[in-house]
């Protein structure tokens, strides 16, 4: 077994841990880092694929990109301290 493929295995089995996890929490905000976690590693497995193209754009939109948008949208629908529902 080569070095190569057991650093696919684990980067794959990674991409799968943090998307279950990603559904599976019941705080969005974890659900947002578990997502953010995926785009990562999926940017990582794109790199191993020599397609560095891919995964900057990967790391860029999939990573960073689409984790700020959620978090910003989820701090504005979230009340505040004080008000009321």
């Amino acid at each position: 077994m080569s070095v190569i493929f057991f650093l696919n295995f684990v980067i794959i089995l990674g991409i799968v841990v943090s998307a279950w996890l990603a559904v599976s929490f019941d705080d969005l905000l974890s659900s947002i880092i578990a997502l953010g976690a995926t785009g990562t590693l999926v940017a990582l497995e794109f790199i191993m694929l020599s397609a560095p193209d891919v995964a900057i754009a990967e790391a860029a939109v999939g990573a960073v990109l689409s984790t700020v948008i959620f978090i910003v949208g989820l701090r504005r629908v979230m009340p505040k301290e004080g008000e009321d529902q």
